[in-house]
């Protein structure tokens, strides 16, 4: 049986260009939503986009969790840890859980290029704090903008992975594999999240700048693949 997918929060523009582009690639995607309607519908205007075969249904955000293999986790920070709340009891062991979550200053009022602080240290190392025992964490797919994801066009851009967790790791980089023009780096252990995360509130300072939308990031001198 084929895997599925969860993208928690899949109705925002993040999770729904990550959608765009995992149903695009031929995997079975699950929208999750606080509102199960509004999941459903944005399943049917993905559907509509890529074509009746399309892999993707749409559900409340727990029942999403409770049916995939691997969970995205797109909602905005300061809805993030009661989402995770209410989910601790709903994740099945050997659940793969992929925080892409920025703590931006937006997020309670202010400037989308400053940070929050965050007690654990990064978002993700909250989140890692969260999730009960069984289920692993890795850190990914910050810096790919909604605007980018959107289309089909490749997105030219590294990918970030952070992890303890081997298994994780590799899920994540495949997962990010499977975007057109998309690399996964090794970005080491789930603490290295602190750096990763800020560079978001970088990316969109300079989109802003130079009024662009899809500004991204490359590491030259490594390998290809």
């Amino acid at each position: 049986m084929p895997r599925k997918i969860a993208i928690l929060g899949g109705t925002g523009p993040e999770g729904f260009g990550l959608a765009n582009r995992w149903v695009r690639a031929g995997e079975h995607v699950l929208i999750g939503s606080r509102d199960a309607a509004r999941a459903k519908e944005t399943a049917q205007q993905l559907r509509a986009q890529i074509g009746a075969a399309a892999q993707i249904e749409g559900m409340d955000n727990a029942s999403a969790a409770a049916a995939c293999e691997i969970a995205v986790l797109t909602v905005p920070f300061s809805g993030s840890a009661a989402l995770l709340k209410q989910l601790k009891t709903v994740w099945k062991p050997g659940t793969i859980v992929i925080d892409t979550t920025v703590p931006l200053a937006a997020t309670v009022g202010g400037a989308a290029t400053r940070m929050l602080g965050v007690w654990q240290g990064s978002a993700a190392e909250q989140t890692k704090e969260m999730l009960p025992e069984g289920v692993s964490l890795a850190a990914a797919l910050h810096n790919l903008g909604a605007a980018s994801l959107s289309g089909d066009a490749p997105v030219e851009c590294d990918v970030l992975v952070c992890s303890d967790d081997e298994k994780a790791k590799q899920a994540a980089s495949e997962l990010v594999g499977k975007i057109p023009g998309a690399r996964a780096v090794n970005g080491g252990k789930l603490e290295n999240a602190r750096i990763v995360e800020s560079l978001t509130a970088l990316l969109i300072g300079l989109n802003m700048r130079y009024k662009v939308h899809g500004a991204g990031i490359r590491f030259t001198g490594l390998p290809l693949s």
